[in-house]
């Protein structure tokens, strides 16, 4: 089986019409095969329906996913306030399913995610997109079945507002997962690490309640961040420091592994809203992240996803990055796709997108696992 990636990618004053060239691009560079499946990553400043419109018009009824980030990357670079189409064409299929009730309970959706898994024996592997601003993932993760290549993102959009979007098919909206199920001969290798070490720092989380960490050692949050940084606790409730303590996330003991947990922004009250809920009583330790242990991550993260292809050569790689790797590599832009295509090559077409938290699979046989800070990688080839 031959297959077949290509990328294009757009900037213009309206999402249909950044859409549109977009996927004008990728089908010239596809040149005269016929797309299978398509993969949308749109700057969240854009409508989600207008993109939708866009594409849809060149694609007609090829399935799509999708997701809204910040800002998108290619093999070509970064591209900010761009819509982003990678389009994939082989000897497979690709059904989309659209579960707009994952803010309401990420359990229920996972199940429903599981049962249509299971109905699918061919199943070769799963991406897909959840909101990353609404919903608990880590109930999502526990429903899903353990053993299938998956890999999957928490979208992320505007922080001041908490607004992103999905999309699956013709639908989009916001407080959903989109999903998009691959059957049949392909082959899909993850991999997955994070650049973020301890500096020596330790808390214990004295009350956690839901999604919000309210006080480390028995003072809210943000104060303890204050006595670490400088700032006082007060302007850690504003912009950018709100947002910038994705920077500095915790490392949750559990037990001789340390689980990361970063907050989304800072609350008024001095409270860090999390993603993902973070227990009472347990041992935090502060980590730090730099842009050489992020360029390591992005290498092994390569590395594992080619090793998982069992040698065949990868034609397209899928690249979700936490939103942090674009905080901290400002000074540095790209500096981590440049890693990955040390390792990849840099013939090897890359979409990727910055998220609020990533999904891989666990290394036991156990479900998936909701990670932050990471940059997980999946690479699809074609059978031997």
């Amino acid at each position: 089986m031959t297959l077949k990636a290509a990328i294009g990618y757009a900037q213009a004053l309206n999402g249909r019409e950044a859409g549109l060239q977009a996927t004008h691009h990728a089908l010239n560079n596809l040149g005269s095969a016929t797309p299978r499946m398509g993969l949308v990553i749109a700057s969240h400043q854009y409508q989600a329906r207008d993109v939708i419109n866009g594409v849809t018009s060149l694609l007609g009824d090829t399935p799509l996913i999708g997701l809204s980030s910040p800002a998108g990357f290619s093999h070509r670079g970064l591209h900010p306030n761009t819509v982003i189409v990678a389009l994939m064409n082989g000897d497979f299929q690709l059904e989309t399913h659209w579960m707009p009730g994952f803010a309401q309970s990420g359990r229920s959706t996972g199940a429903q995610l599981a049962s249509q898994l299971a109905a699918k024996e061919d199943a070769s592997a799963v991406l897909f997109f959840a909101d990353g601003f609404n919903g608990d993932a880590d109930q999502l993760c526990a429903a899903l079945p353990a053993g299938i290549p998956l890999a999957g993102a928490l979208s992320s959009g505007d922080l001041h507002t908490g607004h992103s979007y999905q999309m699956a098919g013709s639908q989009s909206g916001n407080g959903a997962l989109a999903a998009a199920i691959l059957r049949g001969p392909l082959r899909v290798g993850i991999g997955y690490a994070h650049g973020w070490n301890p500096v020596g720092s330790h808390f214990r989380v004295t009350r956690s309640r839901g999604f919000w960490l309210r006080t480390l050692d028995g003072r809210p949050a943000s104060e303890t961040y204050a006595q670490l940084f400088g700032h006082p606790p007060r302007e850690w409730a504003f912009p950018p420091l709100s947002h910038l303590a994705r920077l500095y996330p915790l490392g949750i003991e559990q037990g001789d592994q340390l689980l990361v947990r970063a907050p989304i922004r800072v609350e008024a009250d001095g409270s860090f809203r999390m993603n993902a809920p973070v227990r009472d009583g347990a041992e935090a330790y502060l980590l730090v992240g730099n842009r050489e242990s992020c360029e390591r991550a992005a290498q092994q993260a390569a590395q594992q996803a080619l090793q998982a292809l069992n040698g065949a050569k990868p034609v397209f790689a899928l690249v979700l990055v936490d939103i942090a790797w674009d905080m901290l590599l400002k000074s540095h832009p790209g500096s981590e796709i440049a890693a990955l295509q040390d390792i990849l090559g840099k013939d090897v077409p890359l979409a990727g997108a910055y998220t609020l938290g990533q999904i891989a699979p666990s290394k036991e046989s156990a479900p998936p696992q909701l990670l932050n800070q990471h940059i997980v990688v999946a690479a699809f080839a074609a059978p031997e």
